[in-house]
């Protein structure tokens, strides 16, 4: 039985890197982590959503949302999150071929 990797199944499945469908794979995946991390450190600082909500000025609806859709929120309001929950933020951003970090 032939092995494949997790690279070959995206690329026959979803796209190869570059196209559209896997851009907007790659985008979705990393939205979703974003929510796991804010809910995981929320939840590891016995916040509940509404505690959060009320600390960064929203209800806990919107707490829940970003938690579940974070490709939904403005970077203010992510940062806003980060930034209530005492966590460091890094970003990495990719110009061509070259990484800029700003921390």
């Amino acid at each position: 039985m032939k092995q494949y990797t997790l690279a070959e199944i995206e690329d026959k499945h979803i796209g190869l890197k570059g196209t559209k469908e896997r851009n907007e794979y790659e985008y979705e995946l990393r939205m979703e982590l974003l929510g796991r991390m804010i809910k995981t450190t929320r939840k590891e600082q016995n916040l509940t959503q509404e505690q959060l909500g009320e600390i960064i000025g929203v209800n806990k609806s919107q707490i829940s949302k970003l938690e579940n859709h974070a490709n939904s929120a403005t970077i203010e309001t992510i940062l806003k999150v980060f930034t209530a929950l005492k966590a460091e933020i890094q970003f990495n951003v990719k110009v061509r071929d070259k990484k800029i970090q700003l921390a």
